[in-house]
């Protein structure tokens, strides 16, 4: 399986949390990934969204269909990620757009496999993937990237 979490960009400072909107400059950070990612994701990967304002306008630029899912919201644990996702038995990619510090704690989980706070910068996108080799099932880092260092 392949568990791609990109956290929303640059949002908005103020209240309430849920309705909070991308700046000029999130919306710009936002497009650059979704243009890497349209490049590189498989057309079955399967995109969940948090219901938050910032997250939406995230996947929008993407241009892809989407499914807006509770248990991605700020305020939900790694175990409802990982069951929204069906980690680790679904078959096709599963891309998250979501929200620290849920996503670092993710990421700790499948790959240092500790629970750690580990960060995930606004915009970022961190691809986790799965190997088999045998009966033994290892996680591991397959890309990161960042809007800064993508270039057209």
């Amino acid at each position: 399986m392949e568990l791609i979490l990109w956290r929303h960009a640059e949002a908005e400072l103020g209240e309430p949390d849920e309705g909070r909107a991308l700046t000029g400059k999130g919306h710009k950070q936002a497009w650059k990934m979704a243009d890497w990612l349209d490049r590189n994701l498989p057309e079955s990967c399967r995109i969940l969204v948090s219901p938050a304002t910032r997250t939406l306008q995230t996947a929008e630029a993407l241009g892809r269909k989407f499914k807006i899912h509770t248990d991605l919201a700020p305020d939900k644990s790694p175990e409802q990620l990982l069951a929204a996702a069906n980690w680790p038995d679904s078959r096709e990619p599963v891309l998250i757009i979501g929200h620290q510090p849920t996503l670092g704690l993710v990421a700790a989980q499948l790959i240092g496999g500790l629970p750690q706070e580990w960060s995930i910068r606004k915009a970022n996108v961190w691809w986790i993937a799965q190997r088999e080799r045998g009966d033994i099932t290892t996680n591991y880092l397959r890309a990161v990237m960042a809007p800064d260092l993508i270039t057209k």
